[in-house]
């Protein structure tokens, strides 16, 4: 017997229906390695601090990690909404930072390779659910393939997340340029990761800004700057939140403060 529709979860709402609450953040980037994951778990964390329902959403089908940096295993994850067995809501899972997260399965090629239908399905039945939440997270896979940009419409803004090596800020640019060209999200922001001080960071999203200016005739503004700290990869070592482990690190006050600045703007 075939799996049902994921979309029969939550029908999609009629015209008559009060328009959806505009609170998805995806969090994004060019390339693999910047610490996309580990931002998003961190805002998400920062989010839920601040009395905020908060849910975390791993986007990156087929090579999701959220579960593994956490070090969780939940009962329900991604997968078992594709095939049918359970709805978002049903999959979701709260985490002792107090957020909840849907959590993806890393590995399952299955989910990388949905048909658009089933990924736009998905995405309505996404939107439907933020409506019982004040904040969602939507973690993306790295790239600008078509699952990630389907996946990115319609979200409330878009945090474009890179580094200070030139690969990072070039892979930035490209999927700023793809996301602009395709109207994907209400608004883009940059977040600068892992750099030694803030000045560091207002260069790198200098070079950005200006590729920006000139070839797009795009100003993304800058949602923050994230200091490079150790206890960072001392927190993914131990598969806990950094809020958690070292609630007073640089990063962590960084990624706070970023999140602020998002809730008084958006």
């Amino acid at each position: 017997m075939k799996p049902a529709p994921i979309v029969q979860a939550f029908p999609a709402p009629s015209a008559a229906a009060a328009p959806l609450k505009r609170n998805i953040i995806a969090v994004a980037s060019g390339k693999g390695g910047v610490g996309k994951t580990w931002f998003s778990i961190t805002l998400a964390h920062a989010m839920a601090k601040a009395g905020k329902r908060a849910l975390l959403f791993d986007g990156d089908l087929g090579l999701a990690n959220v579960d593994v940096q956490l070090g969780v295993t939940p009962e329900r994850d991604l997968a078992s909404v594709i095939a049918g067995e359970a709805t978002l809501a049903q999959a979701a899972t709260r985490y002792e930072g107090g957020f909840d997260i849907i959590a993806g399965r890393s590995g399952s090629g299955s989910l990388a390779t949905l048909p658009a239908s089933r990924l736009m399905a998905l995405r309505t039945e996404l939107h439907l659910l933020s409506q019982t939440y004040d904040w969602v997270v939507l973690d993306l896979g790295a790239g600008i393939e078509r699952t990630v940009r389907l996946l990115t419409a319609q979200s409330r803004a878009c945090l474009v997340i890179t580094t200070d090596e030139p690969t990072a800020i070039t892979d930035a640019y490209a999927y700023i340029k793809v996301t602009a060209m395709e109207q994907l999200a209400d608004g883009i922001q940059i977040v600068v990761n892992m750099v030694s001080n803030q000045r560091e960071g207002e260069r790198v999203y200098g070079t950005l800004l200006r590729a920006c200016r000139e070839f797009l005739k795009l100003e993304p503004p800058l949602a923050g700057i994230v200091r490079r700290d150790e206890h960072v990869r001392d927190s993914i070592r131990h598969q806990a939140s950094l809020l958690t482990r070292h609630p007073a690190s640089e990063a962590a006050s960084d990624v706070e403060a970023i999140f602020q600045r998002l809730d008084q703007a958006l």
